[in-house]
């Protein structure tokens, strides 16, 4: 399954047809604006604070040294959602990617985030990982569910993990999903081409 997946590629969602492409430098306005826009608390379980523009620079750095890749959801030329997939091949865990996601509050609830979350796990299941991670706040139920729905099941809570801006902590929930044994699976009924489309 390390066939490379081709972008754009456009989706029908309840908020109207939403087109998902590789961020690049020339998306960097685009994203800043969306990450402004966003609620402080969805941006606790990045490990940046990616509304800050030095922090969108260094993450569009590692972008272009291959260390990343974000997906972004566009929808009338404005960035609704991005979906990251880190890894890091030089570490003890070559195998393992993080999948870090956020969404507008325009569009949730309208199956933005279910087909970016399902978009970046095919983009993982391309890149060969065995295994996948996912982290955010306990008290971002939709979003817990959304990745238990994909297979991924709670391994950790860190409590008192991340403070917000006004100093108040919050624990934060890992989550994790073996590839390896998803793709046997899959394999077994003879459908490993079916996270391919």
């Amino acid at each position: 399954m390390s066939e490379a997946r081709s972008y754009p590629r456009h989706v029908k969602t309840d908020a109207g047809e939403i087109e998902f492409r590789l961020m690049s430098r020339a998306d960097e306005t685009a994203v800043l604006d969306f990450a402004q826009k966003l609620p402080t608390h969805d941006l606790l379980f990045l490990p940046r604070n990616i509304s800050e523009p030095k922090v969108l620079s260094a993450w569009i750095n590692e972008i272009e040294r291959g260390a990343i890749k974000s997906l972004l959801a566009v929808k009338d030329g404005k960035v609704m959602g991005c979906g990251t997939l880190v890894r890091d091949p030089h570490s003890w865990s070559p195998h393992v990617g993080e999948i870090r996601m956020v969404v507008s509050s325009d569009v949730r609830g309208q199956g933005v985030g279910r087909a970016l979350s399902q978009e970046t796990f095919a983009l993982a299941l391309g890149a060969g990982l065995e295994k996948l991670s996912v982290q955010m706040t306990v008290d971002q139920r939709a979003a817990i569910a959304l990745f238990e729905s994909l297979g991924f099941k709670a391994e950790a809570l860190l409590r008192d993990h991340v403070r917000d801006i006004g100093g108040k902590t919050h624990d934060i929930v890992v989550l994790g999903h073996n590839i390896a044994q998803f793709q046997a699976q899959l394999e077994a009924f003879g459908l490993p081409e079916a996270v391919q489309h």
